[in-house]
């Protein structure tokens, strides 16, 4: 049930309740005791009572609603970091200079070094400038991805979502449009030349560390073995390309 029809429902009912309470008051002013008059007093509360039942039941159904939605979110997610999105991360973790983050470290972390690690992440640098080249070859590849998840994030109402996939499309975009009009060139050196561009960049790969922090909480917090399972994973393909 939709929030505005539950509001033209309160409205609707608040109209009843005020209407049967100004008869009630003519009545017991006029026919004191009359079978119309108790007639009236008996059906009065209805109205109320109504009103009480329908937003119990609203609030019912827009929290059920609100977990459902955390649940696909989660799903999602989940198919993304364990699927479609493990050689981005990996090659955004290698790049790394600081924080010094590897999958293992990850792995072992409790939960409060996470958050730590969470932290640190606001502040990222990149070994060198063709390191991040490999990172944003990876984001751009990965775009149907990146458009699915916003459409999701649209369907859904997950309004900071979409806002940060509208970023990350436009930013692959970007490059996508450079890569076909200048093929063999490093996306990273055109941006190094362009502030707005090599801002782009720093706060695509810098908060795509951070989100993979917020999932690896997210997991640890409430699947625990899948965290390992899936910290594990991540580990291995690490170390494959280390």
């Amino acid at each position: 049930m939709s929030h505005r029809k539950n509001v033209r429902i309160y409205i609707s009912l608040m109209a009843i309740w005020i209407v049967i309470v100004v008869i009630q008051y003519f009545l017991h002013r006029h026919l004191p005791g009359n079978l119309l008059t108790i007639a009236v007093d008996d059906i009065a509360p209805i109205p109320v009572i109504v009103l009480v039942v329908v937003f119990l039941v609203g609030l019912f159904m827009e929290n059920r609603e609100q977990i459902r939605r955390r649940q696909q979110l989660m799903f999602i997610k989940s198919c993304m970091f364990r699927l479609e999105m493990r050689d981005l991360y990996v090659a955004n973790f290698l790049a790394l200079k600081s924080p010094a983050f590897t999958f293992a470290k990850i792995n072992a972390a409790s939960l409060d070094e996470l958050k730590q690690m969470r932290e640190q992440a606001n502040t990222v640098e990149y070994r060198s400038l063709e390191d991040m080249e490999p990172v944003i070859t990876e984001y751009a590849n990965a775009q149907d991805v990146w458009r699915g998840f916003m459409n999701m994030a649209m369907q859904n109402g997950f309004e900071k979502i979409f806002q940060d996939m509208l970023y990350i499309i436009h930013f692959v975009g970007d490059v996508t449009t450079f890569k076909a009009l200048n093929p063999g060139k490093l996306y990273i050196q055109e941006a190094a030349n362009n502030q707005l561009l090599m801002t782009r960049v720093r706060k695509v790969l810098g908060e795509g560390i951070g989100k993979f922090l917020d999932y690896a909480i997210e997991l640890k917090e409430k699947q625990p073995e899948l965290f390992k399972q899936v910290m594990g994973d991540y580990e291995l393909l690490a170390r494959s390309r280390g």
